[in-house]
């Protein structure tokens, strides 16, 4: 049986990370069960021949699958104020189909969607705290791998070897996410039946941070880690922050092996970072007894 054809039509020459990421979205979408071609091109009549555009065409119109933001009016925004770019519109009618659920969907637009549309409509959204240092921003992802002025390169093949990066952090993030959305109950669980709610235990590599952060007990998690040891972790207010609601003691900061069971008094204590959020032993009993002093302490 022949596939059905597709056209997606985004503008040519410079790029920036959101259109490069909602063709990936409709690439993943679409080139499974459809011949699916992509033209840069600001020629009006490729463009109106399209069945997909982003990026370009001065229309929002999603029943007709235009998803253009640089018309006058911008094409709406979030409750946040984030105003939507063309990777947003496309996500807003596609991310919950490709996702699954538009629970995962929501998320995927809160952890990547969103700060890549800021970034394309000029919203500042990082505040520099250390002069001199220039923060990661969303779109040195195309900054990076454009063309420079020097080079001579086809900048529409740089264009689709990024949208094949492009179509794996996406594919990652709704792994990640619906993977995520599956633990949360357990976490949830492993709380709720937990007696002393200062320490939670849980068993397995779940994330917790987001969940046992809305929660005001909790000051540390134990769990098993990949290697096979495990880990005592702080438990932070906010999943942005990185100060811990208790440290360890700062006794053992740096601290390795011997000299570490030395201080610890605990058998099969291995190490204890620097900035004190997270320590590793050898075993559950011997972590859980590191965690009973940095309750008491």
């Amino acid at each position: 049986m022949q596939k059905k054809e597709v056209t997606i039509v985004t503008h040519s020459s410079g790029f920036h990370t959101d259109d490069v990421f909602a063709v990936a979205t409709l690439l993943l979408l679409f080139e499974k069960d459809h011949d699916v071609t992509v033209i840069r091109s600001r020629e009006q009549d490729i463009i109106d021949k399209a069945d997909y555009v982003v990026d370009t065409g001065n229309s929002y119109d999603p029943d007709k699958n235009r998803f253009d933001h640089h018309q006058e009016g911008r094409a709406g925004q979030r409750e946040n104020g984030i105003y939507y770019a063309s990777f947003g519109l496309v996500w807003k009618k596609f991310g919950e189909n490709l996702s699954g659920s538009r629970k995962a969907a929501e998320k995927i637009d809160r952890m990547l969607v969103s700060p890549i549309d800021a970034s394309d409509n000029g919203t500042q959204f990082l505040e520099l705290k250390i002069p001199n240092v220039m923060p990661v921003d969303v779109n040195l992802f195309t900054l990076i791998f454009s063309p420079t002025w020097k080079e001579d390169t086809k900048i529409d093949d740089v264009f689709m070897v990024l949208v094949g990066y492009a179509k794996v952090i996406i594919s990652r993030f709704i792994v990640s996410v619906t993977d995520s959305i599956e633990a949360e109950e357990l976490v949830i669980n492993a709380y709720n039946q937990t007696e002393d709610k200062r320490l939670v235990v849980v068993n397995e590599r779940h994330p917790w941070l987001e969940i046992l952060s809305k929660y005001k007990e909790p000051l540390y998690v134990v769990y098993k880690n990949e290697q096979g040891n495990w880990t005592i972790k702080c438990v932070r207010d906010d999943i942005f922050s990185f100060i811990p609601r208790k440290k360890l003691p700062e006794s053992w900061a740096g601290k390795r092996d011997k000299e570490l069971e030395k201080i610890t008094n605990v058998e099969g204590a291995v190490f204890c970072h620097n900035a004190r959020f997270m320590a590793v032993a050898k075993t559950k009993e011997a972590v859980l007894k590191m965690a009973e002093i940095s309750l008491n302490s």
